[in-house]
């Protein structure tokens, strides 16, 4: 019982501290990439691309500059947040998809058969498959913990409060929990329902963590500019001390 209620003391402080636009595209990239991860960007016998691909980085970013201004734990509670409210977001495009009607789309075709197909598709995108949103989540969740760990590690003994060392602790971290979570999802998902061998698996989840990291080294400027805004005004004190009074306790 006491654990609980330090950690939601815990949560109230840092959900007031970390800046609402962060934690708004940090969830907003989790839940978008999980549905755009359901389309086909593209395929090979030994590589497979999907179009989350293009929102997955985000949230590294936000994790990264969370973690260089509050710590690696409130990193991986914004996390754990992320993945209830995905959870939460699918059981509802579930339970709304098994809702009669019709979407736009249907209006567009001029065979209603075909309109009636359409639907049927779209309703299955959106309504998911509980393996994909438990393996998704998993993997995040697993991810999440790498990530927050390695780059608090990282950052105590290489991070002097320059880009170089925010580059060194971010990109190093994002490489491991970018693979952590590439290789989870489809030793879970893809190899286990989709029938992908390991081969496969291992090469994806190598070839799309090349690609994710690309997309971190590009925007860590950005998340550098960001972290120190914070640093500089001094964002969030209140949880750092917080965390301080915690620790020393």
């Amino acid at each position: 019982m006491r654990i609980f209620k330090e950690t939601l003391e815990d949560y109230k402080i840092l959900l007031r501290s970390v800046p609402s636009m962060v934690i708004a595209a940090f969830v907003l990239s989790v839940v978008l990439m999980n549905l755009l991860a359901g389309r086909e960007l593209y395929r090979s016998d030994y590589f497979c691309l999907n179009t989350g691909l293009a929102l997955s980085w985000i949230s590294f970013l936000c994790m990264d500059c969370i973690c260089k201004r509050f710590g690696g734990k409130a990193a991986a509670e914004i996390s754990v947040l992320a993945m209830v409210i995905n959870i939460f977001c699918a059981v509802i495009f579930w339970g709304l998809m098994l809702t009669p009607g019709r979407w736009a789309a249907f209006y567009s075709s001029a065979d209603p058969a075909v309109g009636e197909q359409i639907t049927a598709g779209i309703d299955s995108t959106f309504a998911g498959a509980w393996y994909v949103v438990a393996g998704s989540s998993i993997a995040m969740f697993a991810s999440s913990v790498v990530n927050s760990v390695l780059n608090q590690m990282i950052g105590n003994k290489a991070d002097q409060g320059d880009f170089c060392g925010f580059a060194v602790r971010s990109l190093l971290s994002t490489c491991a929990a970018q693979f952590v979570d590439n290789f989870v999802f489809s030793a879970l998902v893809s190899h286990v329902f989709f029938g992908w061998n390991w081969t496969q698996v291992l090469i994806c989840s190598f070839t799309s963590m090349i690609i994710e990291l690309a997309f971190e080294a590009i925007f860590s400027p950005l998340g550098y500019r960001i972290s120190k805004g914070w640093e500089k005004e001094k964002v969030g004190q209140d949880y750092i001390d917080f965390r301080k009074l915690v620790n020393a306790g």
